[in-house]
């Protein structure tokens, strides 16, 4: 079973709309680069992007950008969501611990989703599995 585990957004000011999750909601900062900062809150993670951070290359998306899910066996439920009509996407590019470590696909509407490894999940993102 897939679960909700992030919600990734583009922004332009990322420090402020970080600060502003983490005043209004209490949600802690969990990791941060240049082009990008995690926040959690201890089960759900709220990725906010910078539109120059590599991932959007080719992409002018503004706001709600993807949500991920959180899967045992990423090859298992790539199939599955594909047979029902979802459609591969890319992966994460410059992952720390490899390409295979999420799945991007587009859902039939073209909202894009990713599916990401428990590995992946709890050693970079520092969310709960």
């Amino acid at each position: 079973m897939a679960r909700l585990r992030h919600i990734a957004m583009v922004v332009e000011e990322m420090e402020k709309t970080a600060k502003f999750y983490e005043n209004a909601f209490g949600m802690k900062r969990v990791r941060q680069s240049d082009t990008a900062i995690g926040l959690s809150d201890g089960v759900v993670s709220l990725v906010i992007i910078h539109p120059s951070n590599v991932n959007m290359k080719g992409d002018d998306r503004r706001g709600l950008h993807h949500l991920g899910f959180l899967v045992d066996d990423i090859e298992k439920e790539s199939a599955r969501v594909e047979a029902v009509g979802a459609v591969r996407h890319g992966a994460i590019i410059n992952s720390e611990l490899g390409t295979e470590t999420e799945h991007k696909f587009r859902d039939p509407n073209g909202q894009v989703f990713d599916l990401t490894s428990p590995a992946y999940a709890r050693d970079v993102w520092r969310i709960a599995v």
